[in-house]
């Protein structure tokens, strides 16, 4: 299994996650703005099975994926340098549900979302600011998408993101520190050290997740965690 992640991360985060398959240290450069060069984010979007990519992420990491055996489809828009462009494949999936500003989806996106009900916000950042787990279950550190989901009466918790280290920014946004698989919750960070932390800990352990705490430090928004299983036969 692939991980991919910024290369920034901490290292004992990186040594962490190198315990759960091959770490894909994500970087690039004059793509996009150095605070989120390296974010998977910003390039990657994944639709149930379907791996969707930025058609400029740059092309060795294109051949990591195929020797990799990952199968994945470009999108049509790339990445742009500046907001909103650069927040095209920054999209919150469920298996029912796509979550974004739709005015700056890419198409390819929406095109593999057959099947799926479209929930538009105004926040482009949407995956940076909302972690999707199981049950119609969400956490969010964005005030609008908050009001959004709970119109739809999902159950939703509202966290502050204020101590949450994002280099180059006053702070991150809570689902750039956080990835799930199956019924892990792997988060950049210790919990103790976030004002939220204990909020969220109950959260989770009412869905039954096992939190992994990949350092001993602040939360760090890393644009999330992809962890990607072969896909090719």
């Amino acid at each position: 299994m692939l991980i991919i992640t910024d290369n920034r991360i901490p290292e004992q985060a990186k040594e962490s996650l190198s315990e759960y398959g091959e770490v894909f240290r994500f970087e690039t450069k004059g793509i996009t703005y150095n605070a989120i060069s390296g974010h998977p984010d910003i390039f990657f979007c994944r639709v149930g099975t379907q791996l969707i990519v930025a058609p400029n992420l740059p092309e060795h990491y294109k051949k990591v994926l195929i020797q990799n055996s990952v199968s994945f489809v470009e999108g049509e828009l790339p990445t742009g340098y500046k907001y909103p462009e650069s927040a095209k494949y920054n999209v919150a999936t469920t298996d029912k549900y796509l979550i974004h500003n739709f005015r700056f989806t890419d198409p390819v996106i929406t095109d593999h979302a057959a099947g799926l009900d479209l929930i538009h916000v105004n926040q482009g950042y949407c995956r940076c600011n909302l972690l999707p787990l199981k049950d119609d279950h969400f956490i969010t550190s964005d005030k609008g998408i908050y009001r959004v989901l709970s119109n739809y009466n999902f159950n939703v918790l509202k966290v502050d993101p204020k101590s949450i280290v994002l280099p180059g920014f006053e702070h991150g946004f809570f689902g750039g520190a956080c990835g799930v698989f199956e019924d892990k919750l792997f988060i950049l960070g210790n919990m103790d050290y976030f004002d939220d932390g204990e909020k969220v800990r109950q959260f989770l352990k009412s869905l039954d997740y096992e939190i992994v705490e990949l350092y001993d430090g602040p939360l760090f928004d890393g644009g999330s965690l992809f962890f990607i299983y072969p896909t090719m036969l």
